[in-house]
């Protein structure tokens, strides 16, 4: 997994509220159980007409944004099916951060496992960071995850908090399996005890 320092990049607005899990990625793409490749598909049925053209108003389809790296959304980001193919088209497309007022638990939860930081901040917070995202790729912002802080382009900062954990894996690099083998040292250690202890095992 790719780790997570320091992120200065174009936001894209998406100032909806519920933007659901198929709305990041319709069921019809999840037969894959690649994580590669989604990111054409993401929030198809928003960027994209029947006939598969490109809706020019969607943000994501507008020049200023086509190369976004954090999305400022609305309120309930992430809720609807637990489908973990949604953090994996964002991360696809190149988003590696979302911020909002709140998330979907499980959504949340994929995030950090996938590379991608959620930053929950105040709704104040939030509405400005949108204002700021609004002025297009002129407009970068700062998302620092050691510091915990985002930096909107006129300096303003807004702290945010993570767990402790989540943060040391993301500036690691570490998923699941990349945390358990932190601690393959303790647990070769733990098998050779017990190997002698009960070699019948």
């Amino acid at each position: 997994m790719e780790k997570f320092n320091t992120l200065t990049a174009v936001a894209a607005p998406m100032p909806l509220v519920n933007i659901d899990t198929d709305m990041i990625i319709p069921k019809q793409f999840l037969k894959t159980i690649h994580r590669s490749g989604l990111g054409k598909n993401l929030f198809d049925e928003m960027r994209f007409d029947r006939e598969g053209n490109e809706i020019s108003d969607f943000v994501l389809n507008q020049p200023a944004y086509r190369k976004s790296e954090i999305i400022v959304a609305g309120d309930n980001f992430g809720c609807g099916s637990s489908r973990e193919h949604a953090p994996w088209a964002l991360l696809d497309f190149g988003i590696r951060c979302v911020i909002s007022t709140s998330f979907a638990d499980i959504f949340f939860n994929n995030c950090f496992k996938n590379g991608i930081l959620p930053v929950v901040l105040p709704e104040e917070a939030v509405k400005a960071l949108m204002d700021d995202a609004r002025n297009g790729e002129n407009a970068r912002l700062t998302v620092d995850l050691e510091s915990q802080t985002v930096t909107a382009s006129d300096g303003t900062e807004y702290h945010f908090d993570v767990d402790p954990t989540r943060k040391h894996n993301l500036l690691n690099g570490l998923d699941d399996i990349g945390q358990t083998l932190e601690r393959s040292a303790a647990i070769d250690s733990f098998e050779a005890t017990a190997s002698q202890a009960r070699p019948w095992v």
